[in-house]
């Protein structure tokens, strides 16, 4: 028996649950029409929401970062690898967020784990976490020796009896913004309450709140006007904002402190230049006009609106991110593919990413999208709702 056969045994038992993830390949650049495997098809599963990703001011200051700066700075922050586009990226982020300071990572990822672990490091701490937090928070996590309590999805009347409950040297509570297979919103104002109210240590995970909530994308603490009353702000750039890197935002001695003390920060290289000044030219887009984003809201009204009329469940998400709920693992894996045959790149999600029994299609509309395109979406997906027996 090969060493490997345990792998071998785990692959069959994926495919046979239909939970095999098969993973097509990107051929152009990410746009409303991306050539995906060979073949063009409207793209309704990416992140992609303002399409800054293929975006002209974006790559041009991209190009331009390379050719200044060279393709990566070769070192750690802490090191030799702090370029002065480092430091004008995370001013001008911060002023965009209307926070004190922010402090750059090389993923959302990796700033949830740059985060957690450096705020609370010890047993005698402990943190207050969504059920449905993201993967990131989760890792990060378990990355500290911190008691983990887990309270009920959007539930402050659940997180308060634990607050009562468990006391700490410190105490964080921690939530996604929005939820990013639900597209459901935090209950953000009661977290706030309650964090102030327990003296508590109140952050949040904004990824899919960045450049589609608040005034002109600039996220969930500004949607709810909480400047001041949230104590970290965890963002990416790897969504909207269409390049790679992630950030926390919030009081300059939290910057500090992170500065001194998130591994990520001190063990791992720094963001790359064409990042960095593509990131810097989406702030300036963003702060001169909000017209991708009220796009983006429009279109996602357009499309769900659409939807729910033929007869899809597209459950309870408040935000672009939209759900066709299906159930069964195989059911969304057959969906998606009809779809893709079709021409529609929209991918299924099943478990682990989300619970058994709720496997779905995640659409992800974005501003690039036509009025044409949604329509062929609409007509699509009715088609193949109706062949596999959905509506």
């Amino acid at each position: 028996m090969s060493k490997y056969s345990f792998l071998t045994e785990e692959i069959e038992a994926l495919k046979n649950d239909g939970l095999f993830n098969t993973i097509r390949t990107i051929g152009s650049a990410q746009n409303s029409w991306t050539i995906v495997n060979g073949k063009k098809v409207l793209n309704m599963c990416v992140n992609n929401y303002l399409g800054f990703a293929d975006h002209p001011e974006l790559k041009k200051r991209a190009i331009q970062g390379i050719e200044k700066y060279g393709v990566g700075p070769a070192a750690v922050r802490s090191i030799a690898g702090t370029m002065e586009i480092h430091l004008e990226m995370e001013k001008k982020m911060a002023a965009f967020k209307r926070s004190e300071s922010t402090i750059s990572f090389q993923s959302g990822f990796c700033s949830n784990l740059a985060a957690i672990p450096t705020l609370v490091p010890s047993a005698e701490d402990v943190l207050f976490t969504d059920e449905l937090n993201h993967a990131s928070i989760i890792d990060g996590c378990r990355l500290t020796k911190a008691r983990r309590v887990i309270f009920k999805h959007s539930d402050p009347n659940h997180l308060e009896e634990q607050l009562k409950k468990e006391e700490g040297r410190r105490r964080l509570i921690i939530t996604d913004g929005v939820f990013s297979m639900d597209g459901d919103i935090a209950p953000l104002p009661e977290l706030a309450e309650l964090a102030a109210r327990y003296d508590s240590l109140l952050m949040v995970d904004d990824a899919h709140g960045e450049g589609v909530l608040g005034e002109s994308g600039r996220g969930i603490v500004d949607h709810f006007h909480l400047h001041g009353k949230v104590d970290v702000e965890v963002g990416t750039v790897s969504k909207a904002f269409g390049v790679v890197g992630g950030f926390v935002s919030g009081s300059t001695v939290l910057t500090d402190y992170l500065r001194q003390k998130a591994r990520p920060f001190l063990f791992s290289s720094a963001v790359t230049p064409a990042d960095v000044l593509a990131t810097i030219a989406a702030i300036d887009y963003l702060s001169e006009s909000d017209d991708l984003v009220k796009k983006l809201w429009d279109n996602s009204r357009y499309f769900k609106e659409g939807m729910k009329k033929v007869g899809f469940d597209i459950g309870h998400s408040q935000t672009p991110i939209t759900p066709v709920m299906l159930g069964e693992a195989s059911l969304a894996q057959k969906f998606s593919k009809t779809l893709f045959d079709k021409g529609i790149f929209a991918q299924a999600i099943g478990f682990p990413t989300v619970a058994k029994g709720k496997a779905r299609i995640r659409v992800m509309i974005s501003a690039v999208h036509s009025q044409k395109d949604l329509d062929f979406a609409l007509d699509l997906f009715t088609q193949t709702g109706k062949e596999l027996g959905v509506i």
